[in-house]
């Protein structure tokens, strides 16, 4: 199973721990990549706003990259998925869109035939690896934890242009929490916005956002939280002191990557995933996995 890899650009910026845990687990799980080391950003819907045109041609140069090596991409940020799928169907289906765009490819000797599909690793966990395989991967459990599923928007909607999972009671992250042994907490805001998207214009709104997500989920008791989207995990673990102030409530909720929770799993090592990077620390976590995979003294949720 080969893919090529698109961290994008958080992965490789602000949150670090995602590429390395990545990294990490790609072995484990049977997946070999080439990283598209020059590709560009997606332009995270920001690009496509301002100047459509170019945030096609951006995507479609890092479609070309892939196309040329004959493999599909792998993304590992869930705002990077809902943006390139989104740029690949106007590319794929709008009449002339295509030459429009290569054309503006043409200087740097690329062009885009339309034969790539983008893949985010939560797809490809679930579809092409299969979860019964991903079970017997499993060495350490993740038994005796409730784990609150957070999804975002892009990887989510538009449905019309992902078609992988139910936008509005999507099941993909709870099946691979299950997966490894855990429990997903339900709630209400696990599809909802995390706030990034207003965050330097609207911190105050985007910080409550986010802060009324985690008091719900722990409020079920969530013991942590997993996000397949770095954008989501910033907001949720950066923020999460003033998310906190916000909603009038001391959250302590450590946020895992996807491939963090699947590296744990897994039995890899802490500092091979990258868990110390985080603002708000997983060693509540770590502490309660013991060598056989159980955890101890899990407390009970709590109301609100």
């Amino acid at each position: 199973m080969k893919y090529a890899l698109y961290p994008g650009c958080a992965a490789q910026g602000a949150t670090p721990e995602l590429f390395q845990s990545t990294r990490a687990i790609i072995g484990g799980l049977g997946i070999q990549v080439v990283e598209l080391a020059s590709a560009a950003c997606c332009g995270a819907g920001v690009v496509t706003e301002a100047h459509p045109d170019t945030a096609l041609a951006l995507n479609a140069r890092t479609f070309a990259q892939a196309e040329a090596l004959g493999l599909d991409i792998m993304t590992i940020c869930g705002t990077c998925q809902g943006v390139m799928s989104a740029a690949n169907r106007r590319l794929k289906t709008e009449t002339g869109t295509l030459d429009r765009i290569n054309i503006l490819l043409a200087p740097e000797g690329l062009a885009y035939h339309g034969h790539v599909q983008v893949k985010h690793l939560l797809w490809i966990v679930v579809r092409d690896i299969g979860l019964s395989r991903l079970g017997s991967l499993v060495s350490l459990p993740m038994s005796d934890f409730r784990i609150a599923p957070f999804y975002g928007c892009y990887i989510l909607r538009p449905s019309w242009d992902l078609g992988f999972d139910d936008p509005e009671n999507p099941q993909s992250l709870e099946r691979v929490i299950n997966a490894v042994g855990g429990e997903p907490v339900a709630y209400t805001g696990r599809t909802k916005c995390c706030g990034f998207p207003i965050i330097l214009e609207k911190e105050a709104i985007a910080v409550a956002m986010a802060g009324a997500h985690m008091k719900e989920a722990k409020e079920q008791g969530a013991d942590f939280m997993v996000t397949p989207c770095p954008l989501c995990h910033m907001s949720l673990d950066i923020y999460q002191d003033r998310a906190g102030r916000a909603v009038r409530r001391e959250l302590d909720l450590p946020i895992l990557h996807l491939p963090q929770l699947l590296g744990l799993a897994m039995g890899l090592p802490a500092k091979d995933l990258g868990l110390s990077h985080h603002v708000i620390s997983a060693d509540s976590i770590l502490a309660r996995i013991t060598h056989d995979g159980s955890s101890r003294n899990r407390p009970k949720a709590r109301s609100s």
